[in-house]
């Protein structure tokens, strides 16, 4: 493996009834606070009073910013800076899933930047403080509540990045299970495979010597496939959403990709494609990752062959490394579709005629890919196939 440095210094706080944290949690930053959540779920299922009921605990002094996308859009966040700034806020709270954090984490950078926030998002500035912010988090999917990374887009210019900085950590990240009862079926799918595909980003890369790293992905991989269609058909088991919430955490919290850098190009395309045409982020990837999978396989097939082998359960006897391969990605290309994700672009009624466009988007910053090095003609292989 490479040398590396591991950094993470959000507490998190895992398990039923944890909410009751909240107030002595955000009383060590102060009493303005931004709140900050999406579409309006809390307030239906009751978390919105509960959190309200928390904060009233230590007379905070609570400013609101609902609204926010599943995509979530640099104009949102810029109105939740501007909040910070009028209101003297000293702590952010994001309710909601990874989306809501994610926007989160841009307003606590730009809160404390005197330019335009998309400078950070497109690395013309580097965000150097923030105000601190926590999360309650209501979706098991993203891996946002344990981690630097963020992705915003600008819908304006149809960009989409990710970015983050160190101090756009979470001070403290609240996960109770029964916060995620709610979660429809299609969006517990696209959180199962949001999961899966960060674990797949770091399994595919160059370095060498990592039978820890590899059994920790694996393992975690298994597992997430072993409760996923349990939980599609019992929607309020408090066991399997545990699994599924913790295991989104563990996904993409550092701990997975330490000693190598991961591939990260399917996500890169992806941002492209929901750039353009504002789809879920999850069903895109479940649509690009096994076409991605079968471009990239001959970069070092033995390295499929044993996903294939370990995760799937394919028999090798008789068969090409290739082969096994191969029947690996089949298999997850099945998995995916049987717990309900798309298949092709053309179940969100994309055509070929912005794969052009899509392509140079994802190109903006030259070829990418950790793994194998993605050119255009790459990319838009990669997107036809998926068609």
């Amino acid at each position: 493996m490479n040398s590396f440095a591991f950094f993470n210094p959000t507490k998190l706080i895992f398990g039923k009834g944890e909410l009751a944290k909240l107030s002595e949690e955000v009383a060590v930053y102060g009493k303005n606070v931004l709140l900050v959540y999406g579409g309006g779920s809390i307030k239906r299922n009751g978390l919105y009073d509960k959190v309200l009921s928390e904060l009233a605990k230590i007379d905070a002094n609570v400013v609101e910013l609902s609204g926010v996308e599943p995509n979530p859009r640099l104009t949102t966040a810029e109105k939740g800076i501007a909040l910070c700034k009028e209101n003297n806020v000293d702590f952010v709270l994001a309710v909601g899933g990874g989306s809501v954090i994610d926007c989160a984490k841009l307003i606590i950078a730009g809160a404390k930047y005197e330019g335009d926030a998309w400078d950070l998002v497109t690395k013309k500035a580097f965000a150097s403080e923030a105000l601190p912010l926590g999360t309650v988090l209501t979706l098991a999917a993203t891996g946002s509540e344990m981690n630097a990374g963020s992705v915003i887009t600008n819908w304006e210019t149809q960009e989409k990045y990710g970015w983050g900085s160190p101090v756009t950590f979470p001070k403290f990240s609240i996960l109770d299970p029964e916060h995620t009862y709610s979660v429809p079926k299609d969006h517990t799918t696209y959180g199962i495979v949001d999961m899966m595909s960060h674990v797949f980003e770091q399994y595919f890369h160059n370095a060498t010597n990592t039978p820890l790293q590899d059994r920790m992905c694996e393992s975690l991989l298994v597992t997430v496939m072993e409760a996923a269609p349990k939980l599609q058909e019992d929607l309020t088991n408090y066991e399997l959403r545990e699994t599924i919430l913790f295991s989104g955490t563990i996904a993409l919290n550092g701990m997975l990709q330490m000693g190598y850098r991961g591939d990260w190009a399917s996500h890169n395309i992806e941002h492209a494609v929901s750039a353009v045409y504002d789809i879920p982020h999850a069903g895109g990837l479940a649509i690009l990752f096994p076409n991605w999978m079968k471009h990239t396989l001959k970069t070092n097939p033995a390295r499929f062959a044993q996903l294939a082998e370990r995760v799937f359960n394919v028999d090798p006897v008789g068969k090409t490394t290739e082969e096994i391969a191969l029947e690996g990605i089949e298999q997850l290309r099945m998995f995916w579709t049987s717990i309900g994700a798309p298949s092709r672009l053309a179940d969100y009624d994309i055509t070929d005629e912005k794969i052009k466009l899509m392509a140079d988007k994802a190109m903006a910053n030259g070829p990418f890919g950790n793994f194998q090095s993605l050119h255009k003609e790459d990319v838009e292989a990669i997107l036809r196939a998926s068609l």
